[in-house]
């Protein structure tokens, strides 16, 4: 009988029978202890001693698959093993045990894996949250958590779940993108690169908005590589995935609440104690709730350069999400104080979307040109125009830049990149009326 154990977990009674016999033969907690190299070693002298004892026609590329299948059930994550190593692959999507799908440039696309049952999802799972010290059930039905590699997880099960336990994986991405590959890939075109590594030369602040999966993260990173090397920054997240270059970084991570609910640690506790520790620049990986607030403060004391993202449609939808968030912080001011502080402390919004094709992009480039009466102007600098569709399914279209001269170029030419700066823009710089 032949039977077919692929890169897929096998659903053949033959396979599942060889795999529980060899659970049966190696002690889990033995296992565990044994370096990845030797347990693969003894897992397929099982596989095959078991496979000819019980008569079963297996070649030895199938062999091999059923023991890495073993092996990713033992000591890894089953058969999201092999996506967590697949460099193409942005974001695993488990829908149940039959359903697992994957992000690649920019699409979700169904994989041929699948677990076994319901209970193989919740092995996988349970291992996940006891590698971080915290506990997933029926009480405590969800669970934000970070892989080893620093990839981001969110798991939530039955009874909120009804398609069975569902996990959702973003990546950690080992390398920074630069500037010159997004222009390679359509993100940016090469004066809009231009401006933006020069705002964060200059120590802008500056928001990026988008919406989720947009690619916030990507281009935080990339604008990073630009900071001076000789200024302390401290980075502040709910999961780490910030991976700035310069030798003088503190890395903050929030922390939930234990099982007796005690010792959490909020992102505006980090924001907080973070001014106490002389940093040149705070980067606060997302803005989302009442930290907000204490940003706004950081950037407008002396800590410009600062940066963080925001979940939201437009630079317009970022500033009224900045506004509840800065009122969640329960600052009883009015609304134009609150704005003002805003005008007052921001530079630059930077509006990234993830388009039909796939293809993450910058739409816009707007400068908070200041505040009039209670409202808060902006001024676009730089705009994403469609033009069309090439034959191959991907979108044309222009990066518009417009020669207005920035409230901010003072700081430009403190720098001496005012010129480099307007030239990116079109070269003429138009005064301000």
């Amino acid at each position: 009988m032949n039977i077919n154990v692929g890169s897929a977990s096998p659903v053949s009674s033959a396979a599942d029978s060889i795999r529980d016999l060899v659970l049966q033969r190696i002690e889990p907690a033995v296992a565990v202890r044994m370096p990845a190299q030797a347990l693969t070693v003894r897992i397929e002298e099982l596989v095959s001693a078991i496979a000819n004892e019980r008569r079963v026609l297996m070649n030895s590329a199938e062999q091999r698959g059923l023991t890495n299948d073993i092996v990713n059930d033992m000591i890894g994550l089953g058969p999201l093993e092999a996506l967590l190593q697949d460099d193409t692959v942005n974001d695993v999507l488990v829908n149940g045990p039959n359903r697992i799908y994957v992000e690649r440039r920019g699409k979700l696309e169904l994989t041929p894996l699948k677990f076994r049952h319901d209970a193989h999802v919740m092995h996988v799972i349970q291992r996940i949250a006891s590698s971080m010290g915290r506990r997933i059930d029926e009480s405590s039905p969800m669970l934000d958590a970070r892989l080893a590699d620093g990839s981001r997880v969110n798991i939530i099960i039955p009874p909120l779940s009804l398609r069975g336990p569902c996990i959702s994986i973003r990546k950690f991405a080992r390398d920074v993108m630069e500037f010159s590959r997004f222009v390679d890939v359509g993100t940016l075109s090469a004066d809009l690169a231009r401006v933006l590594e020069i705002a964060a030369r200059c120590r802008l602040n500056i928001i990026i908005s988008g919406g989720t999966g947009s690619g916030k993260t990507t281009l935080l990173n990339a604008l990073s590589r630009t900071i001076d090397v000789g200024e302390r920054l401290i980075t502040i997240e709910d999961a780490a995935e910030l991976q700035l270059q310069q030798p003088h970084v503190l890395a903050l991570e929030t922390r939930p609440p234990n099982i007796e609910g005690q010792g959490e640690v909020l992102p505006r506790d980090l924001v907080r104690n973070a001014l106490r520790m002389r940093p040149d620049r705070i980067i606060v990986g997302e803005v989302r709730g009442s930290e907000a607030f204490d940003m706004m403060q950081a950037m407008n004391t002396g800590h410009n350069g600062s940066m963080s993202t925001v979940h939201a449609n437009s630079p317009r939808d970022a500033l009224a999400r900045i506004e509840n968030m800065i009122l969640m912080a329960n600052t009883n001011l009015p609304m134009a104080a609150i704005r003002a502080q805003m005008a007052s402390a921001l530079d630059l919004i930077v509006q990234i979307e993830r388009m039909r094709d796939g293809v993450r992009r910058v739409t816009y480039v707007q400068e908070i040109a200041g505040a009039e009466g209670d409202m808060i102007s902006l001024g676009t600098l730089f705009s994403y125009h469609y033009a069309g569709e090439n034959p191959d399914g991907s979108l044309r279209g222009v990066f518009e830049p417009r020669a207005t001269r920035p409230r901010f170029y003072n700081r430009l030419e403190y720098f001496g990149l005012g010129d480099a700066f307007m030239k990116a823009l079109g070269g003429n710089v138009e005064k301000r009326t």
